[in-house]
């Protein structure tokens, strides 16, 4: 017996942050939290900064222009945190 698996894409309705978790509400119903530590420009933000946001490319991710963070829907679920710049050797 073959069994087709067909891949939904991952797309964002919603968000929710607190001083804790970034949480997404997915179109197909799921829903996916990471903490907020994934992001160290989110957090880092002021909750003025971190309310300001646009969900962008039909759903696929979330931008913050105050602070130009950008976190996709695949990231989030599939646990991919940001990683700080590396300092200058100079």
């Amino acid at each position: 017996m073959n069994t087709v698996v067909k891949l939904q894409e991952v797309k964002i309705k919603n968000i929710n942050i607190t001083e804790d978790t970034i949480t997404a509400y997915l179109v197909d119903g799921r829903v996916i939290s990471v903490p907020l530590a994934w992001s160290w420009r989110l957090s880092e933000a002021t909750p003025e900064q971190r309310a300001k946001y646009e969900i962008i490319g039909d759903g696929q991710g979330i931008h913050w222009p105050d602070i130009d963070e950008d976190i996709s829907a695949e990231g989030m679920l599939y646990g991919i945190p940001a990683a700080r710049p590396r300092k200058s050797s100079k």
